[in-house]
């Protein structure tokens, strides 16, 4: 196998997002249901014998040193593989939105190189890998839509109705450390459960960080704002500054308002690379 070409990096919705306390390190505990969509960046990858790690944009610029090349460089070095990879890159995920493409990327390099370069490692040796590299890394290494506790990394399977939705991304973009350390975020939502969740899962709960981005961020609220004027529920996604609502199949994508990316989309059964790796140890 010398190349992989036209591998997948779906995003991810946050239905809920709650905030239940903050660790001694800094780090906040949280309760969220991941779920994954077909609104995917598409890579591509060729095995080099000389060790070099290299990346082309086929889109979008990134930066020289994204998550794409830390996790190559990574996987790497603590594989102790002599081999190389260049990779291709197209970006369609737009960033700083709280749809997780940059942690699905690094995911996704993951999985295609330990293929690429014959690791034969587990889900759980990448994912261990992938949690250096950011707190949503495993959950796009997991496989399916999860229920996730601690910072994100505790997860347990979930099993999700096919639904389509809207996702409006609004000029600006958001800084997750900026809202995490905002004073005024509230830090002590009650524990739920699963069971409270399922029995409705696309109305449940709510997103915690989204009144401090409404604030930090007035482009958040104005999406909302124009998905409500649809008749629609909306909420943000992760920290933002996507929002998505729940839509009937028979929508019809409305024109955007200048400046912002407009997609309909509907939940993925399971990641497209699940059966990519071995879950044992």
């Amino acid at each position: 196998m010398n190349a992989l070409h036209d591998v997948l990096a779906p995003a991810k919705l946050n239905l809920f997002l709650h905030i239940t306390g903050r660790r001694a390190d800094g780090y906040h505990q949280l309760q969220s249901a991941f779920m994954l969509i077909d609104w995917c960046d598409v890579l591509h990858f060729d095995l080099t014998e000389d060790g070099r790690i290299t990346r082309q944009d086929l889109t979008v610029a990134l930066p020289a040193d994204d998550l794409i090349v830390r996790a190559a460089r990574l996987l790497q070095q603590a594989s102790g593989t002599r081999l190389g990879a260049h990779m291709a890159v197209e970006k369609h995920l737009p960033a700083m939105a709280g749809l997780g493409g940059g942690s699905s990327d690094a995911a996704t390099t993951l999985l295609a190189l330990n293929r690429l370069w014959g690791l034969g490692w587990s889900r759980r040796q990448l994912s261990e890998l992938g949690l250096k590299l950011g707190a949503d890394v495993p959950f796009f290494l997991f496989g399916g839509h999860a229920w996730a506790e601690g910072v994100g990394e505790t997860l347990t399977p979930l099993d999700l109705p096919r639904q389509r939705w809207l996702i409006v991304k609004p000029p600006a973009g958001l800084s997750t450390p900026a809202i995490f350390s905002d004073p005024d975020l509230e830090r002590a939502h009650k524990s739920v459960t699963i069971s409270d969740f399922v029995a409705q899962p696309f109305s449940f709960g709510q997103n915690d960080l989204q009144q401090v981005a409404q604030r930090l961020c007035p482009d958040v609220l104005s999406a909302l704002m124009w998905l409500e004027s649809l008749g629609l529920k909306p909420r943000m996604t992760g920290s933002g500054s996507a929002v998505f609502a729940p839509v009937d199949e028979s929508m019809v994508l409305p024109p955007a308002p200048a400046g912002h990316v407009v997609q309909l989309c509907h939940n993925l059964d399971r990641h497209p690379l699940a059966g990519w790796c071995s879950s044992d140890e």
